[in-house]
């Protein structure tokens, strides 16, 4: 009980700092995106930098296929986000660009 009592306690750490990372995310800082461990291919995505973090969401949720971005991340400043986060980051209030949907 005990181990499975302080694996319970990290998960928890683990998923409230990476909420306050969420929660003061810089969208102006620079960004780099790195491509998942997919196989060579049509649809392959390489590493980019990106002047802002807001362009690399919007490239990744955007432009890539989804199939794409499996075990692709983005590093922001000292975070690391994976693909869930940058949903989430793309679809906040806080997204500080024009969304591609609402473009049209």
């Amino acid at each position: 009980m005990p181990h499975e009592t302080q694996t319970i306690d990290r998960e928890r750490d683990r998923t409230q700092e990476q909420t306050q990372q969420l929660s003061r995310f810089d969208y102006g800082a620079a960004a780099e995106l790195f491509p998942g461990s997919v196989k060579k291919g049509r649809g392959r995505i390489t590493y980019k930098r990106f002047d802002t973090a807001a362009e690399a969401l919007r490239f990744a949720v955007e432009k890539i296929p989804a199939a794409a971005l499996l075990g692709a991340y983005l590093e922001v400043n000292d975070g690391r986000f994976g693909i869930r986060d940058i949903r989430q980051l793309y679809e906040s209030a806080a997204y500080p660009l024009e969304r591609w949907a609402t473009a049209n």
